[in-house]
């Protein structure tokens, strides 16, 4: 039995400051199973004791992990002056202290996106030794050639970089822009981009779809997020 202070309690599941848990404390708006309390320092057990704001419960969560669809113009980061942030843009139920993104994609790409205050889960799933793969839906100024496609689906050596091998597919080559869909297992900066650069092409659009096991949901809109159930947080380990 993990024992925590209350106001730690507090901060961590209400998304606010010391300062605010005492606040509350102060105004006799907390009880800790069904008895009023004042004190920050009282000791309790998150999993069993009930905690109440104005009556209703707090429900504990050590960790939470949310899932984004990232829109363009949108910076992955905690916090970034002057920048709107992947945590600016969270539904003010889903904001606590400490959440981060997993992992980052570029301000104009879009797509899926972790967010969670677990270190070591983050770690788990951006660590190349755990070979996590990462699905994205790559908008290209041309066609790739077939020797292209093959030093990709090798491992792409340029002089710069050693690319772990990647997996290539066509979804629609027809288009005036073309479209393939590419899966990663590491995630070094602006790494599709400088790949396909590497042969004169550009990418026009980048919009990742999936992390492991784990697709984005068609029902999530660009901009919203929503918390994943504990399935879904196992998904994305499936290779």
């Amino acid at each position: 039995m993990d024992m925590i202070r209350l106001d730690k309690f507090l901060s961590s599941q209400l998304g606010c400051s010391r300062t605010d848990a005492k606040k509350l404390l102060r105004e006799k708006r907390i009880t800790v199973n069904g008895v009023v309390a004042v004190k920050g320092d009282l000791l309790l057990d998150p999993d069993t004791s009930a905690v109440c704001k104005d009556g209703q419960r707090i429900q504990y969560e050590k960790f939470v992990y949310i899932i984004q669809n990232k829109p363009a113009g949108v910076v992955s980061a905690s916090s970034a002056p002057g920048d709107v942030t992947v945590i600016d843009i969270l539904p003010a139920s889903m904001k606590r202290k400490d959440l981060f993104p997993a992992g980052r994609l570029d301000r104009d790409t879009t797509g899926l996106m972790l967010i969670t205050d677990d270190g070591a889960f983050a770690h788990e799933i951006l660590s190349p030794a755990h070979h996590v793969e990462k699905t994205y839906l790559v908008t290209l100024e041309r066609k790739v050639t077939l020797s292209e496609a093959s030093r990709i689906e090798a491992g792409l050596v340029t002089d710069e970089e050693n690319y772990k091998p990647a997996v290539l597919r066509p979804v629609d080559t027809a288009a005036e822009k073309p479209r393939y869909e590419i899966v990663l297992t590491e995630g070094r900066y602006h790494q599709i981009k400088r790949m396909f650069a590497f042969f004169g092409n550009r990418v026009c659009a980048l919009h990742r779809t999936k992390i492991g096991g784990l697709a984005l949901p068609e029902s999530l809109a660009p901009g919203e997020s929503r918390k994943l159930t504990p399935g879904e947080v196992q998904q994305i380990k499936l290779l």
